[in-house]
């Protein structure tokens, strides 16, 4: 097993909690103003995380 994976597979698993989280905030939102700090930082962060963690998984080669 790969640690370069896993801790590829870990962040990708947190990009996606905080993009869940982002989306469900905003959803809660009824079109005040006071959570777009919030959303903006979750939905980024969780975006960045995500797209590492695929890149990660992606570019590390098996070796047996």
């Amino acid at each position: 097993m790969n640690l370069k994976r896993v801790f590829g597979a870990i962040i990708t698993i947190l990009g996606i909690a905080g993009l869940i989280y982002a989306a469900v905030a905003f959803a809660d939102t009824s079109g005040d103003n006071s959570n777009v700090k919030s959303l903006v930082i979750f939905g980024v962060l969780g975006l960045i995380f995500f797209v590492a963690g695929i890149s990660l998984i992606r570019t590390t080669k098996d070796e047996a």
